[in-house]
This record gives structure tokens, C-alpha cells and sequence, in this order.
């Protein structure tokens, strides 16, 4: 299963299939914009073994500058994608694809290479994917996240937040 209605929040078993659609999804995107961005990443939970996610494929990009952006736009848009603007965090810029509308499968992040956010990004997700009872406690609070706040997003968003922060304050490079 992969795609969620926009606004819900539905926390499933990890799909082994997940790293086989995002390794399909790097190829497209590598050939379209890889000569104008320095990495393509498969983050967030999806991308975590054995974790429970919502079945949404995260993408980070690392882009050099917001020069790449105006390029990359085109570019994405014409594989499907739909420009969200401005994430507001640390210079992150968001896309989205959909399978119909307001259904979701991939949320593609560009991020300035230099950005807190892309390092955040790659090692929350290896911390989880070293550390089963770190995966295992965040599973938890996913679950009973969705439990409190199954249409709000931003809401379960917000709830893991400072389990985050922790997290990577615990496991500065």
C-alpha cells in the first residue's frame, strides 16, 4: 500500500516493497534533475527497516542553492509533481505526488546541502535504522500519535517533534 489522503494520518507496518518504489522513484529523478543536485535520498520512515510509516515515500534532495529550485521546478513538475512552496525550515522547499487528488505517495524535500536539516534528515534515519529499541519507541509514540490525531498531520507532526529533537541532540556527528 502506498499513499495517504491528504490531512490523515495512518500509521502502517513497514512494507518491504517501500525501498524498491523509492529506488524506482531515484532512477526517474536521478535522470531528470541529478545533473543539477548533489544527492537523492530515500528519509523518513519508509526508509527505516522494520518501522511502522505512513505509507508516503520521503525524498530528501540536496541542492547547492535556491538557483537549482527555479531549474528543478520544471523539471518536477513535469513527472507529476506539485510544487508546495517554501517548507519555511531551514530553506527546505517541498513537492508532492499524488496517485489522485489529495492522495499522496512521495514527498520530495529539496534542501540546501548546507542545511542542519539535510544532515537531520539522513542521521535520524540511520540512528533508527542502528538501533531497534530507538525504532521501537518511536513505533510507539508514531502509533499512539495517530491514535490522538488521525486527520491532522501537522498535529502528529508536531507530537514527535520533541522525541526528535532528542534523538539528535543524543547523536551529534
Amino acid at each position: 500500500m502506498l499513499g495517504l489522503k491528504r490531512d490523515a494520518v495512518q500509521v502502517v507496518a513497514y512494507c518491504s516493497g517501500w525501498s524498491t518504489l523509492f529506488e524506482q522513484e531515484w532512477r526517474v529523478l536521478s535522470q531528470h534533475i541529478g545533473h543539477l543536485v548533489l544527492d537523492i535520498q530515500h528519509v523518513g520512515s519508509t526508509a527505516v527497516p522494520g518501522l511502522d510509516a505512513k505509507p508516503i515515500i520521503d525524498i530528501a534532495v540536496a541542492a547547492d542553492s535556491s538557483m537549482e529550485i527555479s531549474q528543478i521546478r520544471p523539471l518536477l513538475c513535469t513527472l507529476g509533481y506539485l510544487d508546495r512552496g517554501d517548507g519555511g525550515i531551514d530553506g527546505e522547499y517541498l513537492f508532492v505526488k499524488e496517485s489522485a487528488p489529495d492522495v499522496r505517495t512521495h514527498h520530495l524535500h529539496i534542501v540546501p546541502t548546507g542545511s542542519p536539516l539535510w544532515s537531520n534528515y539522513l542521521r535520524f534515519r540511520d540512528v533508527l535504522r542502528a538501533d531497534v529499541m530507538l525504532r521501537s519507541r518511536y513505533a510507539a509514540l508514531k502509533k499512539a500519535s495517530q491514535a490522538r490525531f488521525s486527520q491532522d498531520r501537522k498535529a502528529y507532526t508536531a507530537s514527535k517533534h520533541a522525541f526528535i529533537q532528542d534523538i539528535l541532540r543524543q547523536n551529534q556527528v
